[in-house]
């Protein structure tokens, strides 16, 4: 995991190992360490970037043993904020700039305790999107009608990239969530920059749009928060689509040591489902991604 870097190494060159999204998955990493070629295009999307900085409590990445409870807590902290970046995304047009994910245990395709035996690999780790998300599932074209429209998306480090353009570099919006009711709250279009847009959490796709329809030529809009932003999709169908889209974007950790088969999925909606435990499928019929 990034061993030049643990070291304080140059890389002189560099090889794509393996990994768990075929050649989708190469090409992202190489994107993630800012070593692929794209054209200018993919650098300027015509309906602009959607942004957020994470929040993550420091108890969730050290407290406790790294296991296979503490790594999911940690990663499902981050999903479901990402689903909440996902559905503001589709509701305004705009490319999402994945944000970094942590990780407690690597990913492999056999069982292990953790991280590869015999490596230096620290944990917590900054680990590939592809160890929680299918990167060549999310590019595939699914059906608009029976799905929602594609989600596009970028790597962590797109916006640190030296190859974006001044133009996007200066065009940003920060947005600063806050409770409604409480001073300076509410829904406007109104800020004056370098002052974050005061935002009230749990809005409606009505309140986004109206807001933000404001700001269509701004091409980064940067939440400095997540959590609990939007409140959700008023039209139920609309909601169906997205979430047949999403549940399909996440993959597996593998693998337990003690159980056959051993790995693990991932679910976009597991705060959903009271007692949610990280357990291997028990039976056969019960190996498949959740539904």
């Amino acid at each position: 995991q990034s061993m030049y870097q643990q070291f304080r190494l140059e890389p002189y060159a560099v090889h794509t190992t393996f990994q768990y999204a075929g050649t989708p998955g190469k090409r992202h990493r190489l994107r993630e360490a800012m070593l692929f070629y794209d054209p200018p295009e993919y650098y300027n999307s015509s309906g602009g970037f959607l942004s957020f900085r994470p929040s993550i409590p420091k108890s969730l990445l050290l407290d406790g043993k790294h296991t296979v409870e503490s790594h999911f807590s940690l990663v499902n902290y981050q999903i479901k904020q990402i689903r909440t970046a996902f559905a503001i995304a589709t509701l305004l047009k705009r490319t999402l700039v994945m944000p970094p994910i942590w990780c407690r245990l690597d990913r492999l395709w056999f069982p292990h305790p953790g991280v590869l035996e015999g490596s230096v690999t620290r944990q917590p780790f900054l680990c590939p999107m592809d160890h929680v998300f299918e990167v060549n599932v999310m590019l595939k074209e699914f059906p608009v009608s029976e799905f929602g429209p594609q989600i596009a998306f970028r790597e962590y480090s797109f916006l640190d990239n030296p190859v974006l353009s001044r133009e996007v570099k200066e065009s940003w919006l920060d947005v600063q969530l806050c409770q409604s009711g409480s001073k300076d709250c509410y829904a406007s279009n109104h800020t004056s920059p370098p002052r974050p847009l005061r935002f009230p959490k749990r809005s409606s796709e009505e309140t986004f749009e109206a807001v933000f329809s404001a700001f269509k030529d701004v091409k980064v809009i940067n939440f400095l928060s997540m959590q609990d932003a939007f409140l959700g999709f008023a039209d139920k169908a609309r909601e169906q689509k997205f979430r047949k889209r999403v549940k399909q974007y996440l993959g597996i950790w593998c693998c337990v040591t003690n159980h056959t088969p051993g790995h693990i999925y991932y679910d976009m909606y597991w705060d959903e489902k009271p007692g949610w435990k990280p357990l291997p499928p028990q039976k056969p019929e019960d190996d498949h991604p959740p539904q």
